[in-house]
């Protein structure tokens, strides 16, 4: 749609291909996007989420459980990146932010790896893999950011994206641990190991502890329904503010830039609801999503294929947008069509939308080997930028390739499974 003020007052309409636009009509109604977005209990808790990963960052947990893990596991072979790997999951558990695990990951272990002798590109897969685990398991923000566009319970999508995330974490350990048997020099032992005493067990639980705690606060909360997903987030950024300040890594100086930090990526991805919002409504208001339903609905006759469909579309435009971008636009778009669909899947009585809380972690793990995959992803691009000198975007690129297969075998078995996601929604709220 083309608008030009030349044509006339704004009470007047403009005539473009033979559509009449009534802008007036349409931006009389842009007030209601802010506030409808502002006054959301749901969105209340993505700020809440940011701060919580924002803040768990400065509070030091991350470094003191890498110091720990790589002498527990250190008479391994792989045992660093088992170490790296092992952290990105319960990173990503208690950050829920995509860039932030992949760039800590890196300044955190990346140079010891080298020192190590690792081979360049399984220590860089290794590192971008564990950290995109963070855009699936809960708290993730984008699950919050799904849960508000799909009309879906956030501790639907919060329970059902844990089992599918931990299958993936599962899926890359094995290879880490099958890969360091058959090629030994690519993951060799430290020269200088210490052994594993009960002093080091004690202090790798004594690591784990803080974040692993955080988990079972904001999880747990939910999962047994003591608190909406809502309070939940904000227990979380008491949890990790309450973790920085035992760790005496939390100063005035820091909890102004985590704050200001916050309130730039929480402005930044509330912009841009209200744009696509705005955009959507336009879209809506002209025809143009029944246009967008009849196309991809008449691809194809199969339901089955038409999920496929819309997932490598997701998939493909996940190398030119951000997932903001893609749930916002996209996925409102999508769901009268999966909605259409008359799928099967089991809710066990208790899951409300059994087949759109399948659907979305289908386009959250598709989202995340999207970010994964050579040769514009984004956790590559976030990874090379903290790389030490001598590491180039082609061992990266080399080095995801092992785990973009095993990203579509976890998607395969999510999609051909769907227990997998609706199972323990239905155990929580059943209870």
């Amino acid at each position: 749609f083309v608008l030009d003020p030349l044509k006339g007052p704004l009470n007047e309409y403009i005539e473009y291909d033979e559509t009449r636009i009534e802008y007036k009509k349409v931006f009389a109604n842009a007030g209601r996007f802010f506030g409808g977005i502002i006054r959301n209990p749901v969105l209340v808790a993505l700020p809440m989420f940011i701060y919580m990963g924002l803040m768990l960052d400065q509070s030091g947990v991350a470094q003191r459980m890498m110091k720990s893990m790589q002498v527990l596991f250190g008479a391994m072979r792989g045992g660093l990146a088992l170490s790296v790997m092992l952290i990105g999951i319960i990173l990503a558990a208690s950050t829920g932010v995509i860039g932030a695990s992949v760039v800590l990951l890196g300044v955190m272990s990346l140079p010891t790896m080298m020192n190590q002798s690792y081979s360049k590109p399984i220590a860089t897969g290794t590192i971008a893999a564990s950290g995109t685990l963070g855009i699936l398991i809960p708290p993730s923000i984008m699950l919050v950011v799904m849960s508000d566009q799909l009309s879906i319970s956030l501790g639907d999508l919060f329970m059902g994206a844990l089992f599918p995330g931990l299958l993936l974490g599962a899926l890359y350990i094995i290879f880490i641990v099958t890969y360091g048997l058959i090629s030994p020099n690519s993951m060799p032992l430290p020269e200088n190991r210490e052994p594993v005493t009960g002093k080091v067990i004690l202090e790798v639980f004594l690591s784990v502890l803080p974040p692993f705690g955080l988990i079972i606060l904001v999880l747990g909360s939910i999962f047994f329904g003591f608190a909406t997903p809502t309070e939940a987030s904000g227990l979380g950024a008491l949890g990790a503010t309450i973790l920085a300040l035992a760790s005496r890594r939390l100063s005035m100086k820091v909890f102004l830039d985590v704050m200001r930090q916050t309130l730039n990526t929480s402005g930044f991805i509330f912009a841009i609801f209200i744009a696509a919002n705005f955009f959507a409504y336009v879209l809506r208001l002209y025809g143009g999503d029944e246009t967008i339903e009849h196309m991809v609905a008449g691809t194809f006759e199969n339901p089955a294929h038409i999920i496929l469909f819309i997932l490598f579309i997701v998939f493909l435009l996940g190398f030119l947008l951000d997932w903001i971008e893609i749930t916002l636009i996209i996925m409102p778009l999508m769901l009268p069509i999966v909605q259409g669909l008359d799928l099967a899947i089991n809710g066990y009585g208790v899951v409300g939308d059994p087949v759109v809380v399948w659907f979305a972690i289908l386009v959250a793990v598709t989202l995340q080997t999207s970010f994964l995959t050579p040769p514009v992803g984004f956790a590559l691009f976030y990874l090379k930028g903290v790389c030490p000198p001598g590491v180039t975007i082609g061992h990266i690129y080399k080095g995801v390739v092992p785990f973009v297969s095993l990203q579509i075998l976890g998607l395969i078995i999510v999609f051909n499974y769907p227990a997998l996601v609706t199972w323990l929604p239905a155990v929580a709220y059943g209870n």
